[in-house]
Parts: structure tokens; sequence; C-alpha cells
């Protein structure tokens, strides 16, 4: 059965970190994270690699994620929020609990702060 995937707007997004009640997790992979990223964000990256192919899945995400951070108040969050409304969804399912997705991804926080 899918999960549910709570989804904040950047708007949303920037109270909860400026909050310091959420933090910020980017499941971009390593390169696009080094070429921009969310203060204080940390990163696993969802996909360790994207070829015309296909996409190769980080078959420890869950468990990457879980050691750096406990299962309540992260912000999940990608280039245009499509990987991260999957990552959200996968650690819904991995019992973490008030994980949000940010709808638009790190593009959408960029807009939000012109």
């Amino acid at each position: 059965m899918a999960a549910c995937v709570p989804t904040v707007d950047a708007e949303e997004a920037c109270a909860l970190l400026s909050s310091s009640t959420h933090h910020y997790l980017d499941v971009r992979m390593w390169e696009d994270f080094d070429k921009g990223h969310v203060a204080g964000a940390r990163n696993v990256p969802y996909y360790l690699s994207v070829t015309p192919h296909g996409k190769e899945k980080n078959p420890q995400f869950v468990e990457q994620v879980s050691a750096l951070y406990a299962k309540d108040q992260n912000l999940i969050g990608c280039r245009s929020g499509i990987r991260s409304k999957l990552a959200t969804a996968d650690l819904v399912n991995a019992g973490f609990t008030n994980v949000r997705n940010l709808q638009g991804g790190y593009l959408s926080l960029l807009r939000s702060a012109n």
C-alpha cells in the first residue's frame, strides 16, 4: 500500500526550517548537492545514478537516513519535488513520522527567496 506523502510548499518549508523544528534532507545526487543546497542541509541521495538506461536507486537510502536522523521532523527536498516525493513515501513506509516533502523542491525555495 502506498504511503500518503505529506507535502509543504516553499513558504511552509522556510517556516519549519527557521523554527528549527525540522532538518532539511536533500535527496539529490552528490554532484547536484555540491552545486548548491539549503544551509545546514544533509545529503543522502535517493538515486545513485541516472543514465539514459534508467535510474539506480540507493539500496541503503532508508538506513543512511536513519543513521543521521531520528524518525521524526525531517523535511525532504530534491531539485523539483519528484524524487523527494518518492523518498518521503519510502521513509513514511519505514516508520518515519512528521516528514514532509517539499513541493517543487530546491528550485521552489530559490524562487521564493527572490
